[in-house]
């Protein structure tokens, strides 16, 4: 992905709406790798380079406010720390990866929920989220099909920490379902929104 320049950003794009959060290259849905080799030639062609990975097809990553996720985190910590007995090992786990955009956005990374034959099966397409939108999207977002999240420890133009995990990932540990985390989330974007006192009509989740 790029990366910060100075006070914008290292694309060529004059006024670049968002600094060091976007792909290299217009082709990203199609070039996007897990292959390690591939991945180096990049990062030493671009050292300075952020990272970004793809949703929609390993994982999907539900995205909210921080103040929202700090309270969903708690409450699904103490949900995991009561359950008895421990998971077996290779068991679906109630919580997975979750990282800090900044200090305004967490990350909480799950499984993915793929490409559903029939959409009306599922919920409505408003929770499905490009990273274009973050403007439009106060509130909770779905990270699925052609959309990306940037990942640790990638460096943001107006914050300090960039991105970090909070939970970094474990391996051999799977992901969970994210519908087990979407009522907690849910929840906590609901009364984030009721105090949040810079927005007249604040919604937990995007409204069109």
């Amino acid at each position: 992905a790029a990366h910060p320049s100075g006070y914008g950003c290292s694309c060529v794009r004059i006024g670049c709406p968002t600094p060091g959060r976007h792909p290299v290259s217009f082709a990203w849905q199609t070039q996007a790798t897990t292959d390690r080799g591939q991945i180096e030639r990049w990062l030493r062609a671009e050292p300075e380079a952020n990272f970004i990975t793809a949703t929609g097809r390993a994982h999907d990553v539900l995205d909210v406010p921080a103040e929202a996720g700090y309270a969903a985190l708690a409450r699904l910590e103490e949900r995991e720390a009561a359950a008895e007995p421990a998971p077996a090992p290779g068991a679906e786990p109630l919580l997975g990866p979750v990282a800090l955009l900044g200090e305004d956005r967490m990350l909480f990374f799950t499984r993915t929920r793929g490409t559903p034959e029939d959409e009306d099966e599922w919920w409505p397409c408003e929770l499905d989220s490009h990273p274009e939108t973050m403007e439009e999207h106060p509130g909770l977002r779905w990270h699925c099909r052609g959309s990306y999240v940037l990942l640790p420890p990638s460096r943001l133009p107006d914050a300090g920490e960039g991105v970090r995990w909070l939970r970094a990932p474990e391996p051999g540990r799977g992901l969970p379902e994210p519908l087990t985390l979407l009522e907690t989330l849910t929840d906590a974007c609901a009364e984030y929104a009721l105090t949040a006192d810079d927005r007249e009509e604040a919604a937990p989740w995007p409204v069109r």
